[in-house]
């Protein structure tokens, strides 16, 4: 199994650039099984109440059927970060996509106080693909041991990370080298390989993303990562 991880830039809003962004990234790692974009990808991790009531998306609507159609000739699994309306409620979501077909999705069940819009999801769904099964956990997901041991309890050898790590400089600073030490405490604590992805770049308001976009083995070791504040992807053979 190959998993590519992909370190995009941040889209905002911009949901036709983020599908264009998925189907060159999709090219450019040809061969790969699956390919792991960040969190909130689709539309843009902004979350104020105006951003995810405007570009919130429900997984039955017309608009996603349509974005399902669109990612019919993309031959990997995708497993993409958005922002998910369910009736009254929004979900921070990772959906699983084949070949246009949406095989299931993963709500982050950790939040930040800064996601106050978000309902938490309640479960921890488990995916198989060539042989391999994978769960999902979400950035914030990670600070917490059982949200890993719940993907590993149902025989997952692979965790995929889906993260936005879009910072106050000063706060991106402190943190850019201990997402990975704490990805590796999961991995050395479960057993299974950790693939994570992120965005970089900057925005505006004087918030940077350096990533780190990466791949940690069992033992705990980085054995791949994409460049900081660079674009481009990793690949995992599992």
């Amino acid at each position: 199994m190959r998993i590519a991880a992909c370190q995009t830039p941040e889209i905002l809003g911009d949901v036709e650039a983020a599908l264009a962004c998925a189907e060159r990234f999709a090219a450019d790692a040809a061969g790969a099984d699956l390919l792991l974009f960040p969190e909130g990808f689709l539309q843009g991790y902004l979350v104020t109440d105006e951003h995810v009531r405007r570009h919130a998306l429900a997984l039955d609507s017309a608009a996603f059927a349509d974005i399902l159609q669109r990612l019919t000739p993309v031959r990997p699994v995708l497993v993409l970060g958005m922002l998910e309306r369910n009736g009254e409620r929004f979900h921070n979501t990772a959906a699983v996509i084949h070949c246009g077909r949406l095989l299931g999705a993963y709500r982050k069940t950790q939040l930040v106080p800064g996601e106050a819009v978000f309902t938490p999801g309640d479960d921890y769904p488990v995916f198989d693909l060539a042989g391999v099964r994978f769960g999902i956990n979400i950035c914030y997901d990670t600070r917490f041991p059982f949200a890993a041991a719940a993907v590993a309890a149902q025989g997952a050898r692979v965790l995929l990370v889906l993260s936005q790590n879009m910072m106050p400089r000063g706060k991106a600073e402190h943190w850019k080298d201990l997402h990975n030490a704490i990805r590796a405490d999961r991995a050395r604590e479960t057993g299974m390989w950790v693939v994570s992805a992120d965005v970089t770049g900057e925005r505006d308001a004087g918030r940077v993303g350096w990533g780190p976009t990466g791949v940690i083995n069992p033992d705990g070791e980085l054995v791949a990562q994409v460049p900081l504040m660079t674009t481009g992807f990793v690949v995992a053979h599992l």
